[in-house]
């Protein structure tokens, strides 16, 4: 759509033109493996509608094609976020070294603007006055909006003008730049979480400059940042409830019922006992996160029936000492991205590129349902208030609607049961584009092709990548995680699956 492509005047296009023209020097090292990578820096305007205006910096990577040979172009990769999200950034593209890819191109990797090496885009930490609690009551709505209010604030303190144009349209931008730059007349992508995304807008801005497209584990085309969030609460509980229905088939081994329902029942029991036995919610909070969390790693199902029944066992016997031992390794949330007094807001600045609801008792409404229908793996924290509902600045552009026109068909790689991007967003994304699609069945996998070691996904991919073969439309392969060893009872299967014994 002609809407998503980049007008320039002609001052502009001069501008533009010197970006285009830098020579960028190029600094070798040598890598644990006996490799090398190359790193180095180009410009880019900070607003692409006044590239004469101010500047920001890129950090690229570099792993030559290994034979050159059978070089056909570059392959540039994207990790999750936005704004990292404590991902690899340059250094992403290690991932594909010693691959089919790696002989057929070389791997570029970069630092987004705003992340890592490049023009850093801060925001002043802030400490929440709300406590973590994974089904807050009411009486604690306000200060959890108070919190974002704040948190708002100390993003615009810190971001200053830089902050509305730290963008996923900017960042396809970039992308372009690089390109450029680097002498090529089309790239090749792959983009995870989103990444893909990204790839997908720069597919849609830049139809003619993108080649072969792995998107893997992708945000929902349709949806805006708020409805991404709050589908994670669905996408985790579609794990829960698997692992309720795996655990009820092994009631002998784990003695916690023999129907779903009643599974999620003993869960529920034992939590509110957690909640009494330490006079808080912290225990509780830290079952939730432990229920939401391990049944995404179809691994760890047994490990969390074991826990459960744990865990019920020690509250029912009052055992404060035990039940805080047993839930001891469970973490409440991601660690804080400080650099002294500050961190990385890059997430804030792109989850404001579409519009947020402006009264709080939205979000108390979807707080209030997400505390009865997703208490595990945090899943309120989805629905509270977010910077958005404050936000103190206007996206200069509106998010990029992905098409493909003009641009080769290309893959979709999504599990599942990938808590963090819903299966169905990469179903709508594979759609929406007209690409194939890998489905990692079975699988709380996130970030798939060649970071989890699969080596049904990797070999479609590479194939694709390199000898531009593509699987069949849809395709499902297994994921790698196997479920437990744990035979099922005898006559599990002529149990009714009901939600009551």
């Amino acid at each position: 759509m002609a809407t998503n492509r980049p007008a320039t005047t002609p001052t502009d296009a001069d501008a533009l033109s010197t970006y285009r023209s830098q020579r960028p020097v190029w600094t070798t090292t040598t890598t644990d493996g006996g490799g090398t990578v190359e790193h180095t820096t180009i410009e880019v305007p900070v607003d692409y509608t006044r590239p004469g205006g101010e500047r920001l910096t890129l950090a690229l990577s570099r792993h030559r094609a290994a034979d050159p040979a059978r070089r056909r172009g570059v392959l540039l990769s994207v990790n999750g976020g936005p704004g990292g999200d404590w991902g690899r950034g340059r250094g992403l593209a290690a991932a594909y070294t010693g691959t089919p890819v790696h002989d057929a191109y070389d791997l570029i990797g970069f630092d987004p603007r705003g992340t890592g090496a490049s023009t850093p885009l801060h925001a002043e930490v802030t400490l929440p006055s709300a406590p973590f609690d994974s089904r807050p009551p009411d009486t604690a709505f306000a200060a959890l909006a108070e919190d974002m209010r704040l948190r708002e604030l100390a993003c615009e303190r810190a971001g200053g003008t830089l902050r509305p144009h730290i963008s996923t349209r900017n960042t396809a931008r970039d992308m372009d730049l690089i390109r450029a730059v680097l002498g090529e007349e089309r790239i090749s992508f792959v983009g995870y979480a989103y990444g893909a995304y990204v790839g997908a807008v720069y597919g849609t801005m830049f139809p003619e400059r993108l080649d072969r497209s792995v998107l893997d584990s992708c945000v929902h085309p349709d949806w805006t940042w708020r409805e991404q969030f709050l589908w994670q609460g669905d996408a985790v509980q579609r794990n829960v409830d698997q692992w309720a229905r795996w655990t009820a088939d092994r009631h002998g081994r784990f003695g916690l019922g023999r129907a779903p329902g009643r599974i999620l029942a003993a869960v529920e029991e034992t939590a509110a006992r957690l909640e009494k036995l330490d006079d808080s919610h912290h225990l509780r909070t830290l079952l939730d996160g432990a229920v939401g969390n391990r049944a995404a790693d179809r691994g760890r199902w047994a490990e969390l029936a074991t826990l459960v029944g744990d865990l019920r066992d020690a509250t029912t016997a009052g055992d404060t000492g035990a039940a805080r031992a047993l839930l001891a390794e469970q973490g409440t949330w991601r660690p804080s991205d400080n650099e002294g007094d500050l961190r990385t807001a890059v997430l804030e600045a792109v989850t404001l590129e579409h519009e947020w609801p402006t009264d709080l008792e939205v979000y108390y409404r979807d707080m209030r349902e997400f505390r009865e229908r997703f208490p595990y793996g945090y899943g309120v924290l989805r629905a509270q208030p977010w910077v958005g509902a404050f936000r103190t600045f206007e996206a200069p552009e509106k998010p990029v609607a992905p098409v493909r026109d003009g641009y080769p068909v290309g893959l979709v790689v999504q599990a599942d049961g990938d808590p963090m991007d819903h299966y169905a967003g990469g179903v709508a994304m594979a759609e929406r584009l007209g690409h194939h699609l890998i489905t990692v069945e079975d699988s709380g996998d996130h970030e798939v092709y060649a970071l989890l070691g699969n080596t049904r996904v990797d070999d479609l991919v590479d194939r694709y990548l390199v000898d531009g073969v593509l699987p069949p439309p849809r395709v499902s392969v297994p994921g790698t995680t196997r479920r437990p060893d744990v035979p099922a009872d005898s006559d599990a299967r002529n149990v009714q699956r009901s939600s009551s014994t």
